[in-house]
């Protein structure tokens, strides 16, 4: 992977940083869930630190170190098939103090201190619908019906499943698609039929990514609980034909598929709100760092 100048910073500076102070972090991020959660470990006997009288400059160093550290994992997080964050910042799409004051709007849970006194720990959540809010979005795009439309049933929502290894358009190859913030779906034309600007629901901007366990669930619509909300009870299904981007993130469906939910204004309104769900293969969900 070739490193923008600001991970290229993160990637040398953190590691020397972290031995120097004795301290770590380690964490996952949840795409299911939308979220990045990180324990952040400081070693007191390093930091010159002893309990009880130390307690409150741990805890501040402990801060410290997290927005620090958790800077590495962040600056890796795919935002689309063409970049990371790091890159995104680079180009100016979004400002690195605007991604800053996300990383302080982390869910905390007080610190606490090892058996043996010898370290301090403090764990973070921070809710990827954070990030997403500080890149800068229009009016959402129309989303156009095609010119010969063909019948077609109204539909709950969206369900694309891709947790198999796809072709990868325009190469030689098969991946499994990846989750990243900002995915497109493309039709075999490649046409393309979803993107972030289509949608109008800001709570909704993205897809959701959930295992094929979630989509086949023994209650009578076969949707978990968790999804009923955003695909409902009588999604449309539909089989990935492959994958498309620098880094393998948006699906292809068929043409046939795609004509299904651009032949109804009923079910174009499911990409306006959002109602769309990729299936991935299941160890894609949780990427540790």
């Amino acid at each position: 992977m070739k490193c923008t100048p600001v991970l290229l910073f993160a990637l040398v500076l953190l590691p020397l940083h972290a031995q120097e102070s004795g301290s770590s972090i380690t964490g996952l991020i949840e795409w299911d869930r939308m979220e990045l959660s990180a324990v952040v470990t400081v070693g007191l006997e390093k930091a010159g630190l002893r309990f009880p009288s130390g307690r409150a400059r741990a805890e501040a160093l402990l801060e410290d170190e997290y927005e620090t550290l958790i800077q590495a994992p962040l600056m890796t997080l795919l935002i689309d098939s063409r970049a990371d964050l790091a890159k995104k910042i680079e180009s100016g799409e979004v400002s690195r103090h605007d991604i800053d004051a996300a990383v302080d709007r982390a869910r905390r849970i007080p610190p606490s201190l090892s058996g043996d006194l010898s370290s301090i720990a403090g764990r973070y959540t921070l809710s990827l619908r954070e990030l997403v809010d500080e890149f800068p979005r229009g009016a959402p795009n129309e989303v156009r019906g095609p010119l010969v439309p063909i019948p077609t049933q109204e539909y709950s929502g969206i369900i694309i499943i891709a947790d198999e290894a796809v072709p990868v358009h325009g190469r030689g190859a098969r991946a499994m698609v990846r989750p990243c913030l900002f995915p497109k779906i493309w039709n075999s034309d490649m046409e393309l039929v979803f993107e972030r600007g289509n949608t109008a629901n800001p709570e909704w901007g993205m897809v959701r990514y959930a295992s094929r366990e979630s989509v086949s669930d023994r209650s009578p619509s076969g949707i978990s609980g968790e999804l009923r909300e955003r695909v409902g009870d009588y999604p449309l299904r539909i089989m990935a034909q492959g994958v498309f981007g620098t880094m393998p993130t948006d699906p292809v469906i068929h043409r046939d598929d795609a004509l299904l939910i651009l032949s109804s204004e009923s079910n174009r309104r499911l990409l306006r709100e959002g109602r769309v769900v990729i299936v991935v293969e299941k160890s894609a969900l949780k990427e540790a760092f």
